[in-house]
């Protein structure tokens, strides 16, 4: 994989809103795993691009009406089949972290990389995803290498008391082994 303009190749792009300027570009240095299901428990049908959009429908689902006007993203999403799909250039700012502070600096967005998993805290992550995951980590960190691998964290480890994921699900030590290879 490789990245040009913030843009990692190959991807899917679907262009979000959902971003701004980052204070400073050059102060990426940290990558955060998420993860996102929509609705909660359920994988594929296009909503999580919806919501990363801003077009998600309040009535396709009750959970729907509680989320549809949040205006969140993240830099890129892995569905269960491995596909990569990029919603935010890499030197922009996504909304993915919300409150949060990594060793005592707040506002991990500005500083950041966020990517999402199509999963749930308790369900097994795909084969693919790992192997998607491991290809565009190692393409962020030659991009970006601020980032090591002591700087790569879930979600609930820069928002602990608000955040779960990726959730026991995920194999930490997989992912990192597979970062060694």
């Amino acid at each position: 994989m490789k990245i040009k303009d913030g843009i990692i190749n190959p991807s899917r792009v679907v262009f979000s809103d959902h971003h701004d300027e980052r204070p400073a570009a050059s102060d990426v240095s940290l990558l955060v795993i998420h993860n996102i299901s929509l609705p909660p428990g359920q994988f594929g049908g296009g909503y999580i691009e919806q919501f990363f959009t801003g077009q998600l429908n309040p009535k396709a689902h009750p959970f729907f009406e509680e989320i549809h006007q949040m205006r969140v993203s993240s830099h890129l999403m892995i569905s269960r089949e491995g596909e990569v799909i990029q919603f935010v250039p890499l030197h922009r700012r996504a909304w993915h972290a919300g409150l949060s502070s990594f060793q005592g600096v707040e506002r991990c967005n500005d500083y950041s990389i966020g990517i999402e998993l199509e999963g749930t805290d308790t369900v097994p992550y795909t084969e693919a995803q790992y192997r998607a995951l491991q290809q565009v980590t190692l393409a962020i960190q030659a991009n970006y290498p601020r980032i090591t691998l002591g700087r790569i964290v879930g979600h609930n480890d820069i928002a602990p008391f608000r955040k779960t994921d990726p959730g026991p699900a995920f194999n930490w030590q997989k992912y990192r082994t597979m970062l060694c290879e």
